[in-house]
């Protein structure tokens, strides 16, 4: 529960190696500047993709191009201002990359417009007709399943237009939360004031000390609640912006459109939900066990990451690495290799808890030319080595994806991103738990997973059936407000409670306000419950021994979105259009809580 370094005192080896995308942020500025006059290399192709092969493929290849330059423009200016969110530089890069961003997206709009006015029967006859075509196969039968949502090259230009817009209140959400707010220091139980920043919040809850995630966690949530309409406000806009892209794109609803342009059945995200209220005695059960093994005559909300043993196990950094790479040791030699080297060598973590820093953590996608990067606030624990075990799944994904795909392909969906990133602190926490027989590290390991399964069990799935309510409410030309947000939060957690946790209404209910990333990415969150429940049904083929399930999951990984999410799931050897595999991670939930009530005692 240190105070947080100022970024300016953070050691190089801590840090990630922004200069291998670009040298210096003059060389940013070049390149943007540069970026934006090459767009004509590529709008030279409008009304003339009809030609033929030929200069169809010479169109993608610029595209492809393009996309890869945008990728290293966007995920740089990223970098900058996610380490430091009051770095007035960082903003600056970060603006001027999503201005730039938006430009490509409106010069390369006509291209899908335009093969559709060529037509499907033209299109099918070129892949016949010229080897060199089979390659944009599922792209054109993607791009015509479509059809009847795609606008006119006009209208697409403009709604690509409005992409830097329409990023505004979640940039001005984020600058918000992380560059302005400052909260009030917690204290603990001997009266010391404990620094309080996004990047020490989920440390401090996290220790053994009630008192000071007491008055963290109050003092967290109090911050948001003073700003609860403004945050209201940025959040109904977001969603009405949702709904604007459903009507222009002619869909019924908001998660219609969403989950069609992913290629996601809607039933998924129903049984999903339907199966997690179905669950919720498993989360009562657990609750009633920790608040026993706690000793606490009633559990609050900050009592849910509190430590269930009092012997600490102190992980640094490079211990973590070897642990996870050992864990993953079923996946060859490439893959571990690659993730060691990464994170002990090539700079792709940036990791400190420096003050600015903004909250929770990321995996960087990036072309096959540079690398992906991981940020987070490593605080020597369990907890965070699990949260680099999840971001180095991103990561060996993006790898993996970015050498065997196109650009048009690499950027796979979130649903099978949450599956790779899963599955690393799957098999990191099975390792683990079969190599290291002492309880009380047991106790740990199980409290992580239960942390992990809380956040995308629980959480997720919670965030879900708001997001489902809010946006309907618009749907329907309801208003959105603050106060009717939070009663909607609370009322949702307190179902999930069960009776088994004292519920502060306004401070549950801001939880909404919290999340200045996921709920501002339509239908994101639920994403989070299919990708550990696909993560643990692939992890279960490689532990049991299935032949091949090892090569079947970095086949899985290359794919990217060569392949519809169902069928990119099937190469892992695992059907997520059935429910089992959902249930089947709610079994692996029980048997965790039933383990630890056995370790406790309780």
């Amino acid at each position: 529960m240190s105070t947080s370094l100022p970024r300016s005192k953070v050691k190089k080896n801590q840090t990630w190696n922004d200069e291998s995308v670009f040298a210096s942020p003059d060389n940013f500025d070049a390149e943007v500047k540069n970026l934006v006059e090459s767009l004509p290399t590529i709008k030279k192709y409008q009304g003339h993709l009809s030609d033929g092969p030929g200069t169809f493929i010479e169109a993608m290849n610029t595209l492809d191009e393009i996309s890869k330059r945008a990728a290293k423009v966007q995920v740089y200016a990223t970098l900058s201002s996610a380490v430091d969110t009051s770095d007035q530089l960082g903003a600056a890069m970060n603006g001027k990359a999503m201005s730039a961003l938006a430009r490509v997206g409106a010069a390369t709009s006509f291209i899908d417009p335009e093969l559709l006015a060529i037509g499907e029967a033209t299109l099918l006859q070129w892949l016949m007709d010229d080897p060199r075509m089979k390659l944009y196969e599922f792209y054109f039968n993607d791009l015509f399943r479509k059809q009847a949502h795609v606008r006119s090259a006009e209208v697409e230009e403009l709604l690509g237009a409005l992409r830097d817009p329409f990023m505004a209140v979640r940039t001005t959400t984020n600058m918000l939360a992380n560059a302005d707010f400052q909260f009030k220091p917690a204290k603990d139980s001997k009266g010391k004031k404990v620094d309080l920043t996004q990047s020490t919040f989920d440390a401090i809850l996290s220790e053994s000390d009630r008192k000071a995630r007491q008055s963290a966690w109050e003092n967290y949530n109090n911050k948001y609640l003073e700003f609860k309409n403004t945050l209201a406000g940025n959040l109904a806009v977001s969603i009405k912006q949702n709904v604007f892209n459903m009507k222009a794109r002619k869909f019924d609803s908001s998660l219609e459109s969403t989950l069609f342009n992913g290629n996601v059945p809607v039933e998924m995200f129903h049984n999903l939900l339907d199966i997690f209220k179905k669950n919720l005695p498993l989360w009562h059960k657990y609750w009633r066990i920790r608040r026993k093994a706690l000793g606490v005559k009633t559990l609050h909300p900050y009592d849910v990451w509190a430590p269930l043993t009092t012997r600490k196990h102190k992980v640094p950094f490079e211990k973590a690495v070897n642990w996870i790479c050992e864990g993953l040791a079923p996946m060859g030699a490439e893959y571990v290799e690659t993730m060691r080297k990464g994170c002990l060598q090539d700079r792709w973590v940036d990791w400190a808890p420096n003050a600015g820093k903004r909250q929770g953590a990321f995996s960087t996608r990036v072309p096959q030319d540079t690398h992906p990067f991981i940020l987070m606030s490593y605080t020597d624990d369990i907890g965070s080595m699990s949260t680099l075990s999840h971001e180095l799944g991103h990561s060996i994904h993006a790898y993996y994806a970015s050498r065997a795909q196109p650009m048009y392909y690499y950027l796979y969906p979130s649903i099978i991103a949450e599956t790779a990133s899963n599955f690393n602190q799957a098999m990191a926490r099975a390792h683990m738990l079969k190599t290291n027989p002492d309880k009380h590290f047991q106790i740990a390991l199980l409290e992580e997973a239960m942390d992990n399964f809380h956040r995308y069990f629980f959480i997720m799935p919670t965030l879900a059936r708001f997001e489902l309510e809010t946006h309907q409410r618009i749907e329907k030309g309801q208003a959105l407000t603050a106060d009717s947000m939070i009663e909607l939060m609370a009322d949702l957690f307190s179902e999930g409670y069960g009776g088994e946790m004292n519920l502060d209404r306004e401070r549950v209910g801001i939880t909404w306000a919290t999340f200045t990333t996921h709920l501002y990415i339509d239908y994101y969150s639920f994403q989070y419950a299919i990708g550990i429940s696909a993560a643990n049904a692939i992890a279960k083929r490689i532990l049991d021994g299935t032949p091949n399930a090892a090569q079947d999951h970095i086949n899985f990984l290359k794919a990217g979105s060569s392949k519809s999410p169902m069928d990119v799931f099937k190469t892992a050897g695992v059907d997520m259009t059935s429910t089992k595999p959902i249930e089947d991670a709610f079994e692996v939930l029980g048997d965790y809580i039933d383990r630890l009530g056995v370790l406790t005692g309780k």
